[in-house]
């Protein structure tokens, strides 16, 4: 929620920036008393450079597109060079004239000092003169933003603090998608852990139940028990495809099997078409995990579980059905919305992190009632931004 919160704080902060950048633009490009067309059209201009910068400072002010970003700051400022300088004095530089890093240094030095923005008229030695203004955020100088012009007027003094704050709201977005990055990291962590405690147990005490009695099925089972721990622990990717995560379900249900027996009935529907669908890692398994553990394990007689894989569209749907001991759906709610009960992890983990991806509207629908088993169902869009799928 405290993120939600700050995006919503510093999308409101990058609203009001970009309107006063467009408000100056006007005033830069306004030759006359009239605005006119020519301005109109300076105004898109800069909100266009604005939307190119900003993609370019999401990696922070050391990353490697920064130089890229200066480009675009300069042309929106109208100023003859651009420099961005970080904490560590990494400078990036823009614009026609060569050799300014060390006075960009220089002036850095010099407004970090102050923490407001400077003019520098021709700076040591300097034919241009300058303007410098800091990125601020959480109160911490993170670097400085300077213009080169002659000369260096009022409404580019202006427009360099704007541009400095409007950075400064860039750079806190990073750290906010650095931020969620990191907690998509943990929740896989979360997951993993959760995994091998309970289930490694169940599946080793089957294996061992084979050993003597059937040792080509105990040798089977062994393999099944390496390919799924060999995917659940894998390292790399926050991404797969559905056919993945069903081979991975596939050696996991066939362990199950070796404890149930015949008390576990498994029915799939898959439209081949879905197979190739990008899901988030770790996404169906822990919903067919959810609902053997808690929905047929409690249960003396066994159950049958059905996942079902259907194009929608724009979307692939996936569902897992058990006929199992279902849940109170107030219980439920309390489970996904406040707190987790320390036994339904992997539910609520799979519910955040689909909402974190996909949207409010992207997390899990659940039917379930006392007795009535339960019905998890998931639509992942079938266009999505290319994703790392971690193969290694």
């Amino acid at each position: 929620m405290n993120d939600v919160v700050v995006a919503a704080v510093l999308g409101v902060l990058g609203g009001i920036v970009l309107v006063v950048l467009l408000i100056l633009a006007r005033r830069l490009a306004r030759g006359s008393t009239h605005l006119g067309d020519a301005a109109d059209l300076a105004a898109h201009r800069a909100l266009h450079q604005a939307s190119l910068a900003a993609r370019h400072l999401r990696g922070g002010l050391s990353g490697p597109d920064v130089a890229r970003a200066a480009r675009h700051l300069r042309v929106l400022l109208g100023s003859t060079a651009v420099a961005i300088v970080g904490a560590d004095d990494a400078v990036a530089v823009d614009g026609t004239v060569d050799g300014l890093e060390s006075a960009a240094v220089r002036i850095a030095e010099r407004v970090r000092g102050s923490r407001k923005p400077q003019v520098f008229p021709h700076p040591e030695g300097e034919e241009l003169e300058a303007v410098g203004a800091p990125i601020l955020v959480d109160g911490q100088v993170v670097g400085v933003v300077v213009a080169f012009a002659t000369p260096v007027r009022a409404a580019l003094v202006r427009a360099t603090g704007e541009v400095a704050e409007w950075c400064a709201a860039q750079v806190e977005l990073s750290g906010l998608d650095a931020s969620r990055t990191a907690l998509a990291e943990a929740e896989l962590r979360s997951l993993r852990a959760q995994i091998s405690p309970h289930f490694i147990y169940n599946a080793l005490t089957a294996i061992a139940s084979f050993i003597h009695a059937d040792p080509e099925r105990a040798r089977d089972l062994v393999l099944d028990f390496a390919d799924f721990t060999r995917y659940s622990f894998r390292r790399q990717g926050e991404f797969t495809t559905l056919a993945e995560e069903l081979q991975s379900i596939h050696s996991y249900l066939t362990l199950e099997r070796a404890r149930f027996g015949d008390r576990l009935e498994v029915t799939l529907q898959i439209a081949p078409e879905t197979l190739s669908t990008v899901i988030p890692f770790l996404s169906v398994q822990p919903l067919v995990e959810n609902a053997v553990r808690h929905g047929l394990e409690p249960g003396e007689g066994g159950g049958s579980i059905r996942i079902i894989a259907n194009d929608d569209a724009t979307h692939t749907e996936i569902t897992v059905e058990d006929d199992g001991v279902g849940m109170d759906p107030e219980s439920l709610r309390a489970l996904l919305t406040v707190g987790d009960d320390g036994a339904h992890v992997g539910l609520r983990n799979v519910d955040t992190r689909l909402r974190q991806m996909y949207g409010a509207e992207g997390g899990l629908v659940v039917e379930t009632n006392t007795g009535a088993g339960t019905l998890v169902r998931m639509r992942v869009p079938k266009s999505q931004p290319q994703h790392d799928l971690g193969h290694e």
